[in-house]
């Protein structure tokens, strides 16, 4: 790497550490609340829109007024029920497993599965999931009961390695294809982003980066709040805020706790 840029590097890292000492006791806090955000939000709209989520579903699927009801009653308690377990710290594993469950019925409830661009966001949704069951996973207990784990192979870690990889799916829903100049420095800056935190290469101050960037994004393209509550806009930008904002809670806490075991950071240091 050029000196220059090493440099920069260097800067930004100063920047980066004292945010991380100032925030430390926070952050997961932080992280959890926005992770469930989306899970909160839609328990919320199925409460308030009950008659008209069993319609669709009936309508859409043909299913009858008891299966139509009892999807929506299973997301209501269950998207909510999860959300207050996580946030109490009780139950978390099960309370992810659950909110798992819930994502793949609405994928293949809402049709989402042939959707590329929400199935990218879905699934970066279960990426940070899939790091706070890592996070909530005690260090000296396995998951699977009498199978001893080392530190380098612990599930754990790859729970981490596969909620980074997943987290970055949502960047790529992101990206313009077109030859502007500026969608194609956003595309490049973006791309490296997401490659460093994928890779586990400068992996907080890359998560950090791409939490500011999000942000900014998703308040200016998801103002819900601009648009009255009758209109279908309105309920479809609340729904991308707050699905947005759950991937930027899985980002915080790539900040909060690292990239684990499984990557190039962690790697530098046996080095």
């Amino acid at each position: 790497m050029p000196l220059h840029l090493k440099a920069r590097a260097g800067d930004l890292l100063l920047i980066t550490e004292p945010f991380l000492r100032v925030t430390k006791q926070y952050l997961p806090h932080i992280a959890r609340l926005c992770l469930i955000s989306t899970f909160l939000e839609d328990g919320i709209r199925m409460w308030f829109q009950w008659s008209d989520q069993k319609e669709y579903i009936e309508t859409t699927w043909g299913c009858g007024f008891f299966l139509a009801t009892l999807f929506v009653l299973i997301n209501l308690l269950g998207q909510l029920g999860g959300c207050i377990l996580i946030l109490s710290r009780n139950f978390v594993q099960y309370a992810c497993f659950g909110l798992f469950g819930i994502i793949a019925l609405q994928t293949v409830a809402y049709s989402i599965l042939w959707d590329p661009k929400f199935l990218m966001r879905n699934l970066a949704l279960g990426g940070g999931l899939l790091l706070l069951l890592a996070e909530s996973r005690s260090e000296g207990r396995s998951m699977f009961a009498g199978v001893p784990t080392m530190r380098e192979s612990s599930p754990k870690q790859y729970m981490q390695l596969g909620g980074r990889v997943l987290l970055v799916l949502m960047f790529m829903t992101l990206l313009h294809f077109d030859t502007s100049f500026l969608s194609i420095l956003q595309n490049l800056v973006g791309t490296a982003l997401i490659v460093l935190v994928a890779v586990g290469f400068k992996t907080k101050l890359a998560a950090l980066t791409l939490v500011i960037w999000l942000l900014a994004i998703n308040v200016y393209f998801n103002a819900f709040w601009t648009i009255p509550a009758y209109k279908p806009m309105h309920d479809f930008l609340k729904y991308d805020f707050f699905q947005t904002t759950s991937v930027i809670g899985g980002l915080l806490l790539v900040v909060a706790l690292g990239p684990g075991g499984v990557s190039m950071d962690e790697k530098k240091k046996e080095w």
